[in-house]
């Protein structure tokens, strides 16, 4: 008897990767034991943290949101619609989902049991392929002509290599495994086992492999009562053992591992059984392979308990950054990532102070990051520049609260310091009195910055009007950022400095377009991209978005497409501006890799002749930039 269900399931599937590389009849047969799971709108199919589920799903009817929770807010990165196939991470890891899956609108899937669809993905090359690409680059569909290659943020593009790169990325593995012979007592190799905390053990004969024995034979063959634990381990060993080459790469691992349904792999000489044991990979280094994966490194912050788990996930932070321009990812997508972990790293920091501070804060406060941490820009080795806001109090315990703040700050100060967020130098730190300040001190502060602009004042009101609440009361930053827009709107004379020290520094080429660098002192002939090249960008974005009451956008790349938005007569201008100022950060993240300095000078000797070129015209919409400022703000007259 027919079952028209299974037949309508299977008529949906055929149209979409990787079923559509299925006979008709498997995908029948599939389809019989496929569960249809309803889904209401804002309702969670699987969270963060959750234990894998025994299906994947395709979406039938509807849309669900994957997101990740970062600073206590939801970000989504990826949405799946009609054919996109989603929780796939039981068939490459054991450890829990990274992400959360919620309907945006009512929705219909087809739950397909993972131990159902394993046979067809070791039996067909293409179906594993699919499986192995989408998993291994983050992709939804990678064989998608109008997606192929995306990433799961909905912004962000690969280059068509970078899946590749990922595959070909070799995993480490243990060096020394325990081994054993084959005529060794059951009981005893388990005793190792347990003793060595491992979950498998080769067994060989002049040291090669002839087998062997993990956790999952000693459960269902020993305590099953199958075989008693006195026999010898060849009669309870898997043979033969499957074995791979060392350079084997992490999707290739993986590949074989689910191939031939096992969770390791015995890696020897020439990747035969007829060569010397080298080591073994199990499934928890496919894991650990995986380690410097975002959302990994997130969950190890929300975990830490001490200061040097929070340094272990900072000291990743590099060889993130350097994996993620290796595969050319966007610098503004590594910036993102890298500014949400840093923000991360400094909450946890926050919680862990208070959970040793004496008392609980006395009152509602709000930690900020500030300058380029505070728009998100902080990529590599730099020092602290934050702030903290207190609620007002009464004046007879002002200075009790106060004190409180300030303890609190130098703690979290030396804990970040010790994470590697060195000190800044000028003390722009809430455990800095000058700093550290009530809400009403905070809006005079500003308001003296704002209506009596001298040059210390703008100086000051540029560094610290690119603020990001971190830890603590959102309004109260609410209640400053309104009150300085409600400052500074009409305000010429604060637009006229403001604007001036924009500025300040021009187009770093000389008349002849060679460039202008270091004339003296420790980076003499050196070229300084901060100062001469990402500030005036910097500048000019604050400029802009604060004189058309932008708020809420911090960072400079942000900043000028949300003015491209504003002005599309302008568009091109600040398209430019924003292309130019990624490109300059790369180079300046580039050259901190290299090294390992926070890469302000560049070495001009050391760049190519295309990279000179393409420097030089980052310039130029810094020209363009700043001659549109004179004009707008009608600074040839004013300096």
């Amino acid at each position: 008897m027919k079952n028209s269900i299974a037949e309508r399931i299977a008529d949906f599937l055929k149209n979409f990767p990787p079923f559509n590389s299925l006979t008709y009849l498997d995908l029948v047969k599939i389809a019989n034991e496929v569960q249809v799971v309803h889904v209401d709108k804002n309702n969670v199919l699987f969270k963060v943290g959750d234990k894998t589920h025994s299906f994947f799903y395709i979406v039938k009817e509807g849309a669900i949101g994957l997101s990740v929770t970062s600073d206590a807010e939801e970000a989504l990165i990826d949405k799946c619609d009609e054919g996109d196939i989603l929780g796939l991470r039981p068939f490459f890891a054991k450890d829990n989902y990274l992400m959360t899956a919620k309907a945006r609108e009512e929705s219909l899937l087809y739950a397909i049991p993972i131990e159902v669809f394993k046979p067809y993905v070791s039996q067909n090359q293409d179906v594993l392929s699919f499986l192995l690409e989408s998993f291994a680059s983050n992709t939804r569909n990678p064989y998608d002509k109008e997606n192929k290659g995306k990433l799961i943020s909905e912004n962000i593009i690969y280059d068509e290599q970078s899946s590749e790169i990922q595959y070909f990325q070799p995993i480490s593995y243990t060096k020394k495994p325990i081994t054993a012979n084959r005529k060794d007592i059951v009981k005893f190799v388990a005793q190792t086992m347990t003793q060595s905390k491992i979950g498998s053990v080769i067994i060989e004969e002049n040291q090669l492999p002839l087998g062997i024995v993990t956790d999952k034979d000693l459960r269902s063959k020993i305590a099953t009562g199958l075989f008693p634990i006195d026999v010898s381990v060849d009669q309870i060993m898997s043979a033969p053992v499957i074995t791979v080459t060392e350079n084997i790469s992490i999707a290739e691992t993986q590949m074989m591992m689910l191939k031939h349904n096992i969770g390791h792999l015995c890696v020897t000489i020439d990747g035969t059984n007829k060569s010397k044991i080298m080591g073994i990979i199990s499934e928890h280094d496919v894991v650990v392979a995986q380690a410097n994966n975002p959302g990994v490194l997130l969950k190890q912050i929300k975990r830490a308990t001490r200061s040097k788990e929070l340094k272990a996930v900072r000291d990743k932070l590099t060889d993130l950054i350097q994996n993620s321009l290796d595969k050319n990812i966007p610098i503004q997508h590594i910036s993102n990532i890298v500014g949400e972990i840093n923000i991360a790293i400094t909450k946890r920091a926050i919680e862990l102070t208070i959970e040793k501070m004496d008392k609980q804060p006395p009152t509602q406060f709000a930690w900020l990051n500030i300058g380029s941490q505070g728009r998100k820009e902080q990529l590599l080795i730099t020092d602290q520049d934050n702030a903290l806001i207190f609620e007002d109090v009464e004046e007879e315990h002002y200075d009790e609260v106060k004190k409180y703040f300030l303890e609190m700050a130098e703690k979290v100060t030396k804990t970040l310091n010790k994470i590697g967020y060195e000190y800044c130098p000028a003390e722009m730190m809430a455990s800095n009195t000058i700093w550290c300040k009530s809400l009403t001190d905070w809006n005079k502060q500003y308001n003296t910055w704002i209506n009596t602009p001298g040059e210390k004042g703008i100086l000051m009101c540029s560094i610290f009007f690119d603020y990001d609440c971190i830890y603590g009361d959102e309004k109260l930053v609410d209640s400053i950022t309104d009150n300085i827009f409600n400052q500074v709107a009409n305000n010429q004379l604060f637009f006229a400095y403001l604007g001036t020290d924009a500025l300040k520094n021009p187009p770093p080429l000389g008349f002849f377009r060679q460039f202008l660098v270091e004339k003296d002192g420790e980076h003499k002939d050196t070229f300084d991209i901060k100062s001469r090249a990402l500030m005036p960008l910097v500048d000019a974005a604050r400029l802009l978005t604060l004189s058309l009451n932008v708020k809420g956008i911090n960072n400079t790349y942000h900043r000028f497409k949300k003015l491209a938005e504003l002005e599309p007569q302008n568009a091109e201008l600040f398209e430019n501006c924003a292309d130019a100022f990624s490109l300059l950060s790369k180079f300046r993240t580039e050259e901190g890799l290299l090294n390992n300095s926070n890469g302000r000078y560049l070495n001009l000797n050391e760049l190519s002749k295309s990279d000179k070129v393409k420097l030089k015209n980052a310039f130029q919409p810094i020209h363009d930039i700043q001659d549109a400022i004179k004009n707008r703000f009608q600074l040839t007259y004013f300096t």
